[in-house]
């Protein structure tokens, strides 16, 4: 029975619906059956005791048993006639929501989507009469932000907590607020691992204490029921992970280990299927065929991953019958839990897995490979065991196994948060601020969604969601896709925008990043995944007609190409929901680069049929190094071309016409820019303004200093005695240190500055006369008083004082002067009022450095007669008399004396 899922209450009575579930004959065999008794004293609605967790490793019929014994325990007092209340059941992927409906239903011998039903993506099997309905969390979600009461639901089980998925995360939190106003919901959390009593907590942490005490809520466990298993180690001689990512020699390692050990294993029992875990949908199909080549005939091989056609996903998860081959089922991640693969005695573990990264810096999210967490690892090997003995064979070393971090990273933590934010915003928690969340959202993460949102239109300047935000929430879709779809939907058509939404927002892998191939692809129908596809393309154009807010202003109304069509209509799309990452290929030899609008450079996949294109617009790009990121450090897994005309259209917004100026070789010149964010469009050279000059000389002043000018001969000597004054004296004398002297440019410099924005040379520019600018008045009529530009000698020489530099606290001033200009000279001279005594520097006839001294007398009284008995046969016809004190000063020789 297929129906869509509604929420309406039917007027009629319907005994058959709420008839008790058998849980006896339910739970024949199952491990947690011994446990519901415990479960049901810790879930008594007479009592006002409505939450619990569930904490029952992998296998133990947990989410078989659980919602038909809260179906027991919540409508066993019920009338016979009225609308049917529902326990909905959470389960982090389609394939586990269809199988565990499907299992429940048949254990309830009913018909499957009658009282036991499911609802994902595209697909519903549920009725007026469904008791029991399994969905994923982004279903539970939307459903939330369109009742928040949640009317018509008795009961929600969130399984599978401790994955840690996002969506799952953001319904912990949620229906902890729901139940603070609705006593009636009966909230449970399954989890398969020890982080049960956090969500307890958790949970309790949003009762505030009204119905279950304060505290956390009851705890229910069960023992385990896996039987024996044994642990092998198989590590591949070559390298698991490299530049490219999983290395194909690896992969052949996990390939032929799996046949030889299932091989084995069927001598000792010929109904023994296999399971291998691989971190992604390439990977699958790439062991696949291996196996196919090794196993032979006789073994039937099976994928599994989000990829592939809904039925062939319940296949492999569906018991084999008698006389069918034995399998081997080579899968992602996507039976690691929430699903028992009947039949399955090895497991073949890659100890890798696919996991989601934000990389804020490069503006990229996606999902990266990396180790497996320690607690997946176990939860892999545990499916070898669920009934029967079993074996895993781990295709790493002990060493890597215990390297490997405990748990899985919380999805929270790492993803990209911005249908996370619009969620939360039309919760009416702005940035999850006052939500019972498991982790808080980090902060940069989600300042950048919401600021990704205000640019949508999605949420206002406070955070909070507007009109269009909840249109874009109703939408199964990234906000940016879904406002793409519905401003793309008007230059494009609803089909063709309904179609390159499909594309990107589902599990599709494009070949060689194009998505051009793969829409054609898709459309053809050669693809396994068309049908889903086609059946999403259909949803998209439904909710367009439905939900398109016919008041809102389209981003894409104005300087749109007329000729948008084609690949160049998917790009376009595309390029309006992502127009940061529109890219233009960089000129030049070698491999293709291109540089995308966000500044990000990034390289196509080898043999991609894309290269060449001069635009296009990119739907994921990822880290990577090697050949295919050619030296980039990232590289685009999908994309589609686009016209300049059109990438211009789609991110239009991102245009600038600005003049760059740059201060190079003392002078500024600039050129007209024309640019896609980061990317250049043109540039032409022009003449600066003062105004547009002005920023790069002051850029150029920040990183190089006043050094960009330079001081002349006068203007550093003026400066010199300037900072004297103003070490000695203070105030009113400028500071005119360089820090100080950038950090009022305005003061002294204003007119030169002026002068170099509009094009002047640094030539033409003396900083003297605007140092004076600094000098106080009427204290500077006196500078020369205080600090003299020379010092006169007995020789009647004017010898230039050379004072410290600006930065040197300590320094004095110097007189060079040679010795025979200072005979007689007792008393050493002074500045600045006499608080600086002048050091002198004795030179002989060549002005080679003779003494250093800032005490003549002493000088002439010791050191001169040493000095004298060097230099008197050196310097003959210069004087050295034995008597300095009453030697006549000269500077010049004996003769012309």
């Amino acid at each position: 029975m297929s129906t869509q899922h509604s929420t309406g209450k039917p007027d009629r009575s319907n005994a058959l619906a709420r008839a008790p579930f058998n849980l006896e004959h339910i739970g024949a065999g199952l491990v947690f059956a011994e446990a519901l008794p415990d479960l049901a004293a810790a879930l008594d609605p007479v009592n006002g005791k409505n939450a619990a967790v569930v904490q029952a490793p992998p296998g133990t019929g947990k989410t078989t048993l659980v919602p038909p014994l809260l179906a027991n325990l919540l409508f066993s007092g019920e009338a016979t006639a009225g609308p049917v209340s529902r326990i909905v059941v959470t389960q982090p992927r389609r394939v586990a929501a269809r199988s565990a409906a499907r299992r429940l239903a048949a254990l309830d011998k009913s018909r499957l989507g009658d009282r036991i039903g499911y609802t994902v993506r595209g697909e519903s099997h549920t009725g007026p009469d469904t008791v029991i309905e399994f969905v994923t969390p982004g279903i539970l979600l939307r459903r939330l932000l369109a009742d928040p009461g949640l009317e018509g639901t008795a009961a929600v089980v969130l399984d599978e907590v401790h994955e840690r998925g996002l969506e799952t995360d953001l319904l912990l939190g949620m229906l902890t607020e729901v139940r603070q106003l609705r006593d009636d919901l009966t909230l449970v959390a399954m989890s398969a691992t020890l982080d049960a009593p956090r969500f307890a907590a958790l949970i309790g942490s949003g009762d505030g204490g009204e119905r279950d005490g304060d505290g956390p809520v009851p705890v229910v466990g069960c023992a385990s029921a896996l039987y024996p298993l044994d642990v092998r180690w198989a590590p591949a001689p070559s390298l698991r992970l490299d530049e490219h990512g999983v290395t194909r020699s690896f992969l052949q390692h996990v390939a032929d280990t799996s046949a030889a050990a299932h091989s084995e294993l069927l001598a000792e029992n010929p109904q023994a299927d296999a399971l291998v875990f691989v971190p992604g949908a390439w990977e699958v199909s790439h062991v696949a065929a291996r196996i196919r080549s090794r196993a032979g005939a006789g073994t039937e091989v099976l994928e599994l991953h989000g990829q592939i056609d809904p039925r062939d996903q319940d296949r492999a998860v569906s018991g084999r019958s008698a006389g069918d081959k034995p399998r081997i089922i080579v899968s992602t991640s996507l039976a690691e839990s929430s699903l028992t693969v009947p039949g399955v005695r090895l497991v073949i573990d890659s100890g890798l897995a696919r996991e989601p990264r934000r990389d804020a810096a490069r503006g990229m999210s996606g999902l990266v490979t990396v180790s497996c967490s320690r607690a997946s690892a176990e939860q892999r090997a545990g499916r070898a065991a669920r009934q029967g003995p079993g074996l895993v064979v781990r295709c790493y070393d002990e060493r890597t196994f215990g390297a490997s971090p405990a748990h899985q990273t919380p999805e929270i933590s790492v993803a990209d948060l911005t249908a996370a934010a619009l969620v939360l915003a039309c919760w009416g928690s702005p940035g999850g601020d006052g939500l019972a969340l498991p982790d808080a959202p980090p902060r940069t993460a989600m300042a950048d969604a919401q600021t990704v949102l205000r640019d949508l239109g999605a949420v206002d300047a406070a955070g909070a969601v507007t009109a269009l935000g909840k249109t874009l929430a109703r939408i199964p879709a990234d906000p940016r896709l879904a406002r793409a779809l519905l401003d793309g939907s008007r230059v494009v058509g609803v089909r063709t925008a309904a179609e390159a939404v499909a594309l990107v927002s589902g599990d599709h892998r494009a070949p060689g990043a194009d998505l051009t191939r793969l829409l054609t692809a898709l459309r053809s129908g050669r693809d396994p995944g068309d049908r889903r596809w086609a059946e999403d393309v259909r949803r998209m154009q439904d909710l367009v007609r439905r939900e398109h807010p016919k008041e809102q202003t389209s981003r894409a109304d104005d300087l749109v190409p007329a000729d948008v069509a084609g690949a160049d209509a998917v790009g376009f799309v595309i390029g309006l929901a992502f127009p940061d990452r529109i890219a233009r290929r960089v000129p030049g030899d070698g491999p293709e680069r291109y540089l995308l609008s966000s500044g990000t450079r990034a390289g196509l996949p080898a043999g991609s049929p894309l290269t060449g294109h001069e635009w296009l617009a990119v739907a994921e790009v990822t880290r990577a190094q090697g050949r295919d990121a050619a030296g980039t450090g990232a590289v685009i897994r999908s994309a589609a071309p686009l016209s300049d005309d059109t990438a211009e259209a789609a991110a239009r917004h991102l245009l600038t016409d600005t003049v760059e100026a740059r201060f190079v070789s003392g002078r500024v010149t600039a050129r007209r820019e024309r640019r896609l964010g980061a990317i250049v469009l043109s540039s032409t050279p022009v003449r600066p303004s003062a105004e547009e000059g002005k920023p790069a000389v002051a850029r150029a002043l920040e990183q190089e200093g006043l050094g960009v000018i330079g001081f002349s001969p006068a203007a550093d000597a003026l400066r010199r005695r300037m900072a004297l004054l103003h070490r000695e004296l203070g105030e009113p004398w400028p500071d005119v240190s360089e820090r100080s002297l950038l950090a009022r440019l305005d003061d002294w410099l204003a007119p030169e500055l002026n002068a170099l924005a509009s094009g002047a040379s640094v030539n033409g520019i003396d900083l003297t006369e605007p140092l004076r600018r600094l000098l106080p008045w009427p204290e500077a009529s006196r500078m020369g008083e205080l600090a003299p530009e020379r010092l006169t000698v007995p020789s009647g020489s004017h010898v230039r004082i050379a004072y410290p530099e600006p930065d040197d606290d300590g320094g004095r001033p110097v007189v060079a002067v040679k010795l025979q200009e200072c005979f007689g000279w007792a008393e050493t001279p002074r500045v600045i009022q006499g608080r600086v005594p002048v050091l002198f520097h004795l030179l002989s006839p060549a002005r080679q450095p003779l003494a250093v001294t800032d005490d003549l007398a002493s000088f002439w009284a010791g050191p001169y007669l040493q000095v004298r008995a060097q230099m008197r046969g050196r310097y003959p016809k210069h004087p050295w008399p034995e008597d300095p004190w009453s030697a006549k000063a000269t500077a010049k020789t004996k003769a012309r004396m």
